[in-house]
């Protein structure tokens, strides 16, 4: 009897132990696969962030596009680029891009021959030089050096008379604030623009038969504003009667 007690004992302490154990087996497997289910978390965020680190990585080493070049004037360009900047835009009549270099608040005088006018010659603002080109209306300029006759022209004319009636973008001279060309007309630059510079293309002549007396000139006089040159003045030269 004794024996059959003892036996039910062990019996029972043995389901019992089993029960415990099989109870924390269960509890450290759910403690692992959620240590397990953790860790994958922390990886799948590492590798996230690896990939933004390498597409960061990527952009930083892609090459800056070109920047686009600006119209007007640069600003801290020399005197001289800008001149021929606007020498070249004048070669083809490209009065809209001249514009972008006319004066904002003084605008730019038009002179004919040497001597400036400055209560006759035109003057037009960057908004009215842009149209230039394509306007009919007959401005009087001033007068035709020997007859006295009036320049009665629309720009386009008036143009290819008096602004750019020779390549001027490949001149025989070229003076810095220093005058080239000299005729019989004054030639006032320095006194009618104070605070400008100015840039002469200059030809020498074309036939040696008239010694020199056919040159021609384009001054260009342009004024300081923050740092970028602005044009104030478009002078054609020639020898005068």
């Amino acid at each position: 009897m004794k024996k059959k007690i003892f036996l039910a004992i062990f019996i029972s302490a043995a389901l019992l132990f089993s029960g415990c154990t099989n109870t924390s087996q269960e509890a450290l497997v759910e403690e692992l696969n959620a240590e397990l289910q953790s860790r994958d978390n922390e990886i799948a965020e590492l590798q996230s962030r690896v990939q933004e680190l390498q597409a960061q990585l990527e952009q930083a080493q892609e090459p800056e596009p070109e920047p686009l070049p600006s119209a007007g004037p640069t600003h801290g360009a020399s005197l001289l680029t800008t001149a021929f900047e606007v020498v070249e835009l004048l070669k083809t009549m490209d009065m809209a891009g001249v514009s972008d270099y006319v004066h904002p608040s003084l605008g730019v005088r038009f002179t004919p021959y040497d001597y400036v006018d400055s209560q006759a010659d035109l003057v037009f603002t960057a908004t009215q030089v842009a149209g230039l080109a394509q306007d009919n209306t007959v401005y009087l300029w001033g007068s035709f050096d020997g007859s006295g006759n009036p320049i009665n022209q629309i720009y386009s004319d008036y143009h290819q008379s008096f602004v750019y009636d020779e390549d001027f973008l490949n001149p025989h001279m070229i003076g810095i604030n220093t005058k080239i060309g000299m005729g019989n007309s004054l030639n006032n630059v320095d006194t009618v623009y104070p605070n400008g510079e100015f840039i002469e293309f200059h030809f020498t002549g074309f036939d040696p038969q008239y010694g020199g007396m056919d040159w021609r000139s384009l001054k260009l006089v342009f004024e300081d504003v923050s740092g970028s040159w602005y044009l104030v003045g478009i002078i054609h030269g020639q020898w005068t009667i």
